[in-house]
């Protein structure tokens, strides 16, 4: 197993992301770009009103993992640093549940690298989102957006 150079923050938190400590945790006097990545917490998902969000972790899997990932980004990117922080327990509307910041020389380096860190982290980090709304929750399953109602409806009648 891979593991980040000592120069690269991994965090899971339990209070507010400070993404300026982050960008200037990375931030280098040998670097031209610093790429950020900010998911926050949106006011609705698929068509319904989010109330909030409550995110639970297998912490030390998941730091592992996403330490994995900040090596892998050290490989496949010519890249300075790497701050990958995530977010755990209830967020509400308009809070950062994760933060990405990569620096490096060129800018191209630093966006491909920032990309491919949250894509892969959304894939492989066990991170799990419960999203909650005016009717109820439901556990968010990734990128995908739950079947509507209607479809549900046609496929029983079938």
């Amino acid at each position: 197993m891979a593991t980040p150079p000592s120069s690269d923050l991994i965090l899971l938190v339990h209070q507010g992301i400070d993404a300026d400590a982050l960008v200037h945790h990375v931030r280098t006097g040998a670097d031209g770009a610093i790429v950020t990545f900010d998911g926050c917490v949106r006011n609705q998902s698929h068509g319904r009103r989010t109330l909030y969000l409550d995110y639970e972790a297998y912490e030390s899997m998941a730091l592992a993992k996403m330490g994995e990932i900040a090596a892998e980004v050290h490989t496949k990117f010519p890249i300075d640093r790497v701050a990958i922080a995530h977010r755990l327990g209830r967020l509400e509307i308009g809070e950062t549940s994760v933060f990405i910041a990569v620096s490096a020389p060129h800018r191209a380096a630093a966006f491909e690298a920032c990309r491919y860190a949250i894509d892969t982290l959304k894939r492989s980090v066990p991170i799990w989102k419960k999203e909650y709304f005016e009717d109820g929750a439901v556990w968010a399953d990734g990128e995908l957006p739950p079947v509507p109602q209607d479809t549900q409806a046609r496929k029983s009648a079938s």
